[in-house]
Order: C-alpha cells, then structure tokens, then sequence
C-alpha cells in the first residue's frame, strides 16, 4: 500500500488530480491512499508518508517542504505543471510510486 499526498493552496485543485490518481490506480490494483491537503498542514499530515508531492501554484515551497519531509524520511518533488494541467492521474501517480522505491 502506498501513502500520497498532494498539497497545495488550498487542498482543493489537487482533489480534482486526487481522484483522478485514485481512478488509474483502482483500474490496474494498486493499492494507493492518496489525499491532497492544503500546504499549511504538511508538517502534520507525512507521518508514513511514501512520496509527498507538491502543487505547480506552490514550488515556491519546496525548500520548505524538503526540510520538513527530509526529517522524516519522505521524499517530496513537485508535480510537473504539464502533467498538472492535464489532469494526467496515470504519469503523477507513476512517478510517485518512482519516488517511494517501493
């Protein structure tokens, strides 16, 4: 079973990219749990995270986010803005299992 989470501004444009990763990954079993939450509560929220992955609006973060995530083990990038544009469930969620090692 993997643990994704997506965070962003808000937590709600990544819901729409959520679904469509949990859509891809109930169609070719995978076991995924995968949430989107708003950036604010990532220091919360990665406990036994696999792959933390951020929105394109909040790049700006990623220091930030490499900091908290690297304290725990959890590896974090941000989502490629093409990919987050198209909606593309399939290549994001790929990539994070990529970036789990799993």
């Amino acid at each position: 079973m993997y643990k994704i989470l997506l965070f962003c501004n808000a937590g709600m444009s990544t819901s729409m990219l959520v679904s469509k990763m949990q859509k891809y990954a109930k169609d070719n079993n995978i076991e995924a749990s995968i949430e989107a939450f708003p950036e604010s509560q990532m220091d919360k929220k990665i406990d036994g995270a696999d792959a933390v992955l951020l929105g394109p609006q909040v790049r700006f973060l990623f220091d930030k986010a490499k900091k908290i995530c690297g304290a725990k083990g959890v590896p974090v990038d941000v989502i490629n803005a093409a990919d987050y544009g198209m909606m593309n469930g399939e290549k994001v969620l790929k990539h994070a299992i990529q970036m789990s090692g799993k």
